[in-house]
């Protein structure tokens, strides 16, 4: 550890024990009056602990003047820094309150009797001493403040983990349960909540105002109050990667949401529902549904689209290109043709083909939507 007191004569500290020590009132007015968290009136633990703080500092500093000795047990001021925490100061603050007390004390030094008669390398010595000596204090507290700010954020990113799997749970928790959890997760249960399925999804969390995050595999799980503007706001936090954007939904069904949310994320990520960062599953409700029971799909294709098996390979692929658009411009002739970019005519003959090929299904409501969820389903799978 370094010792910069050591490098102070020894008959230093006794010399200058009185100015040093009378120092703690000006300190503490010092503090008090340019950083606004500590400007309050020095009473109960408050005034203790700052007035305790100070002076200990003082009486440890000049007894280590002119001293080889490490500096003292830290524990106090670590413990200082966890105190300030727990009572919301900030650590620029605490920072803030070490700089001016520090300041104020050298200043304090220098316009005394007994600084002013001190030679030029005694003052050097003295100020290496002294802002190195404040710097061990203040990187002990800082410590302790981190320490008490990374068990807090533990523990509520613990508690916040809990509430969102308590949310997603199914059957549902009882309401009771879930504002309970949620005043643990020091989270205001919104009326509507947003759901979204994202990787890294406590990191994402920490972007969006009021927003809580869990950890869950493949993907994980963030809750938001759902507002205008969300999923421009979710495409600027996720900064690149894929999320899905379930229905907003009452806290009570905040399950269903993230099942639906769920479902679409292996789509998104395998390119299945565009090529943008962020979807919303709702905008793929028809995709989700032939997703979901995969034989079902395969049997629905294989049906439906069996007239267009026993096609030649060449005219197999034309003729599904042509229902497709004539299925897409509502059976208007003209507008398939165009799509095509062929003769209204051709798009006469090819359909005359279909029809000798389907019969009557064309022309059926049921079967032609049985048709047109087949081809979806044929462009999903790729």
């Amino acid at each position: 550890m370094d010792r910069p007191w050591a490098h102070v004569p020894g008959w230093v500290g006794p010399a200058l024990a009185p100015e040093l020590l009378g120092a703690a009132d000006a300190i503490i007015a010092a503090v008090r009056a340019q950083v606004p968290e500590y400007a309050r009136p020095l009473e109960g633990r408050f005034g203790e602990r700052i007035t305790r703080g100070v002076t200990v500092a003082l009486q440890q500093f000049v007894g280590l003047l002119g001293s080889a000795a490490d500096l003292p047990d830290t524990r106090t001021y670590h413990d200082l820094g966890q105190v300030e925490h727990r009572e919301g100061r900030t650590l620029a603050a605490l920072q803030a309150a070490y700089q001016v007390g520090t300041r104020t004390l050298w200043q304090h030094i220098a316009t005394g009797e007994a600084g002013r008669r001190l030679e030029p390398d005694v003052i050097f010595a003295l100020a290496e001493a002294l802002f190195g000596y404040l710097e061990q204090l203040s990187a002990a507290s800082v410590s302790g403040w981190a320490h008490a700010e990374a068990t807090l954020a533990g523990s509520l990113r613990a508690r916040r983990q809990e509430l969102v799997e308590l949310l997603v749970r199914s059957p549902q928790a009882s309401a009771t349960d879930v504002e309970r959890a949620a005043a643990a997760a020091n989270w205001a249960l919104p009326t509507l909540v947003a759901t979204i399925v994202v990787e890294d999804a406590v990191e994402i969390a920490s972007r969006l105002p009021d927003a809580v995050g869990a950890r869950f595999e493949p993907a994980g799980v963030v809750l938001v109050p759902a507002r205008d503007g969300l999923a421009g706001a979710l495409r600027h936090a996720v900064r690149g990667r894929r999320a899905v954007l379930g229905p907003s939904v009452a806290p009570a069904d905040v399950a269903r949401s993230v099942a639906r949310a769920r479902a679409a994320w292996p789509l998104h990520i395998a390119g299945q529902l565009g090529e943008g960062a962020v979807v919303r599953a709702d905008d793929h409700l028809v995709t989700l549904l032939l997703a979901t029971d995969t034989g079902l799909t395969a049997d629905l294709c294989a049906r439906a689209l069996a007239p267009l098996q026993g096609l030649p390979a060449g005219a197999g692929i034309r003729a599904e290109e042509t229902l497709r658009a004539w299925l897409d411009a509502h059976g208007d002739v003209s507008a398939t043709a165009a799509a095509l970019h062929v003769h209204p005519q051709t798009v006469r003959y090819r359909l005359a083909g279909l029809r000798d090929a389907f019969g009557d299904a064309l022309d059926d409501p049921t079967r032609r939507l049985e048709i047109i969820l087949a081809l979806r389903a044929q462009s999903i799978g790729g």
